[in-house]
């Protein structure tokens, strides 16, 4: 009966052991499957079109997106259901040390493209050009110009955290003038019906002219017009365009990463590499935000007119 049970034990200890070490497969690979993103609500109409395309060319693929305040994607990197997310700040080594320990893998992380804070106002507002001196006062609500302020939020949003870090350079701003909308979008419709106000949204809500919808609401508002930084002549101002965000002579700009945990070659590593390949970068390029990975090159040009001939 012993010589039984220490059989027995025997098999149940190499049973266990053996469960114990087979690893899960994963469910997803690079050309097939589904997975969770977190990506800030700033960004949404860029990365929809990054998707729509990774999966028209992997048609067994399917990136379910959550858009949500940047504050929100990063908790939930701890969610055991989002691979990836795509926000305005760098993770830090003692941030990735973080969530190393615990979720038991390191999360890669590296720049996809830039973008910039744009100022809306309405078509009817009587200004459209301000200092940054007046935005850091109408934050504050130190300054005079008679307008409120409209975000994508009070608080956990990018857009709110890029307005405290960046322009009042740590000073919280005066929430009684602000106004939150529910989102990006929220915010220009507001501003678009309300000409007192002003409102702070990503670029590529408002900047690309070849976005039929975009173009209908640049009916309604207007880009404002801010100093340019690092301009030769005084008293310049410009609007993010591309060439002003590459150079940064636009002052309001800033970056776009992801943050991928993954620990096999999987479908969040695949988007990643798409994100960053040409056609990918072109996307970025195309919604009138400044790729990573793709170069522009800048020329100067002597353009001579001739006059017609008559046939």
């Amino acid at each position: 009966m012993k010589k039984w049970s220490m059989v027995l034990f025997g098999c149940l200890s190499l049973f266990l052991f053996s469960c114990k070490g087979k690893k899960a497969q994963p469910a997803d690979s690079a050309t097939d499957g589904t997975i969770h993103i977190s990506v800030d609500e700033s960004f949404k109409p860029i990365i929809e079109e990054q998707i729509q395309v990774f999966q028209s060319a992997y048609p067994k693929t399917k990136i379910i997106a959550h858009y949500k305040p940047e504050a929100d994607c990063w908790n939930d990197l701890l969610n055991d259901s989002t691979r990836m997310v795509i926000v305005t700040k760098k993770i830090t080594s003692e941030e990735a040390n973080y969530y190393a320990d615990s979720l038991g893998l390191y999360p890669q992380s590296d720049l996809l493209a830039s973008d910039a804070v744009a100022l809306v106002v309405n078509r009817n507002a009587p200004d459209s050009v301000f200092t940054k001196e007046e935005v850091a006062g109408m934050l504050l609500g130190t300054e005079k110009l008679p307008y409120k302020l409209v975000f994508d939020g009070v608080n956990a949003t990018s857009t709110v955290r890029y307005a405290i870090d960046s322009i009042l350079k740590g000073k919280l701003f005066n929430t009684s003038i602000i106004t939150a909308a529910r989102s990006s979008s929220e915010v220009v419709e507001y501003i678009a019906a309300n000409p007192g106000y002003i409102g702070f949204v990503g670029v590529s809500w408002i900047g690309n002219p070849e976005d039929s919808k975009q173009l209908e609401l640049l009916k309604k508002v207007r880009i404002a017009w801010l100093p340019c930084d690092s301009c030769e002549e005084a008293n310049t101002y410009t609007k993010p365009w591309q060439e002003d965000i590459l150079t940064k002579r636009y002052p309001y700009t800033r970056e776009i990463y992801y943050v991928l945990k993954e620990n096999h070659v999987g479908l969040g590593k695949a988007f990643v590499n798409f994100m960053n390949s040409d056609r990918g970068q072109l996307i970025f390029r195309r919604g009138y935000l400044v790729p990573a990975r793709r170069i522009f090159i800048m020329r100067e040009t002597q353009l001579k007119l001739v006059k017609p001939v008559k046939q």
